[in-house]
């Protein structure tokens, strides 16, 4: 359930809305459960948080279509399968200190929001964190918090992190953000070079160092490092 201090406003008409919110609907049933996301809670997230406000108005129609589009500036937004994948992989819960790295729309951020997580999102692109963060204030998130600059080096500041989830893809594993995770917290991130297939992977930190699983391909905009 979405934790009691958290508020969704929904910035439509009501009719809008009620149109959304069937979408989001169909979009948690007809997309995400038959891949096998199971997390209630998660499931809960995606019903919830309003994609189309996170994406241009001219693209709000397709909102919930499974679907990476647009937002400007050479990014775009990630597929909701692929959000709500990453989200489910750091098996999120209320009070959980999560790094991202890659603010972009704001999107991945409110869901993680929405789940209780305080989150702390790196943007190198001002336009881009201001935008996300009056879309954030405006549905009420007092959890979040963005910062400018470059996430191939991580939030050392606030470190460490129970999981760090990166939206962008580096062509190797970031030492700097391996160090900023607790031992025994996960990373999920895209790895390959830009314009060409990439390993979406988890990285779970060890005592001694950590362990990387392969999950499945991907393509994310590259990382600047």
């Amino acid at each position: 359930m979405r934790p009691a201090h958290l508020c969704i406003i929904p910035l439509v008409t009501k009719q809008d809305f009620d149109k959304y919110c069937y979408e989001r609907g169909k979009m948690a049933e007809e997309q995400l459960k038959p891949r096998n996301i199971t997390s209630e809670a998660v499931l809960d997230a995606m019903r919830t948080v309003p994609r189309h406000l996170f994406v241009p108005e001219n693209l709000q129609g397709s909102a919930y279509k499974d679907s990476p589009l647009s937002i400007g500036l050479d990014q775009t937004i990630s597929q909701p399968y692929i959000v709500a994948f990453m989200t489910e992989q750091i098996e999120p819960a209320p009070g959980m200190k999560v790094l991202e790295i890659g603010t972009g729309s704001g999107y991945q951020t409110a869901v993680l929001a929405y789940l209780g997580c305080s989150v702390y999102s790196v943007e190198l692109l001002e336009e881009l964190s201001a935008r996300a963060g009056k879309i954030l204030d405006r549905l009420g998130f007092n959890n979040t918090k963005i910062t400018n600059r470059n996430g191939y080096s991580g939030w050392p500041e606030e470190a460490p992190f129970d999981a760090i989830i990166v939206t962008a893809a580096p062509e190797r594993i970031p030492e700097k953000l391996i160090e900023q995770l607790k031992e025994g917290g996960k990373m999920i991130i895209p790895i390959g070079k830009a314009n060409s297939v990439q390993e979406l992977k988890s990285i779970t930190k060890t005592n001694t160092g950590y362990i990387e699983k392969n999950l499945f391909p991907v393509r994310f905009v590259p990382m600047v490092e």
